[in-house]
């Protein structure tokens, strides 16, 4: 089998085991997504989930951000960790939202990644989610470990395993591709011991029951 012909079959497989996978950052609109994401580095979704139920409820606005103390920021989001750069990075995409877009989140690529603390991952994730556009496929942990057990990639630098996924990938499933990936990553192919017996796609998988051998 071809890379390319595993990539079409997992597109398949993938879209009946998981015909729900979405985005599991708990958002309301482009700005609350942009600061979730943002939070999620180094820390897991369902940490980020518990802290933004109270931030949200205080900070609705990009400016709300920009006006809201820099300790008091720090206090609200100290455990998902490296709470300091990213409070500052907040507020900073903050304030350049308030002053260069309307307050509002931009919709491109490149206006999104000139905003501080905010890489083409982060950037990937709002687009696809915020706003329908695939421009790109998310590479988070998840992603860059099962493209190479899967067979898909053969690189570790997230750019390039980025490039690899979006030509194998149609592009109008490149946002559901990482969501597949991604649940699939936390529900069966875990980074130390992962579920082979249980995996639904073991057999497109040429990684399976090697892992750890």
């Amino acid at each position: 089998m071809t890379r390319a012909e595993r990539a079409a079959a997992l597109v398949k497989a993938f879209a009946r085991v998981y015909p729900d996978a979405h985005c599991e950052l708990d958002h309301r609109n482009p700005i609350e997504l942009l600061v979730a994401t943002m939070l999620s580095a180094q820390c897991t979704d369902k940490r980020v989930n518990i802290v933004t139920k109270a931030l949200f409820r205080t900070c609705k606005t990009a400016a709300d951000y920009v006006a809201l103390p820099q300790e008091q920021l720090e206090e609200m989001i100290k455990t998902t960790g490296f709470f300091r750069a990213k409070a500052k990075n907040i507020k900073a995409a903050c304030t350049d939202l308030e002053k260069k877009h309307g307050g509002k989140v931009p919709r491109t690529m490149d206006e999104l990644t000139a905003l501080a603390g905010v890489g083409r991952k982060t950037a990937n994730v709002v687009l696809g989610n915020a706003f329908d556009i695939n421009d790109g496929v998310v590479v988070d942990t998840h992603v860059q470990r099962l493209s190479a057990r899967l067979g898909l990639t053969k690189h570790t630098d997230p750019a390039k395993i980025e490039r690899d996924l979006m030509k194998l990938i149609p592009r109008d499933k490149w946002t559901l591709f990482s969501h597949w990936l991604i649940w699939h990553g936390r529900r069966r192919c875990y980074a130390r011991k992962p579920d082979c017996a249980g995996c639904e796609v073991q057999g497109l998988c040429p990684s399976a029951f090697k892992v750890g051998k």
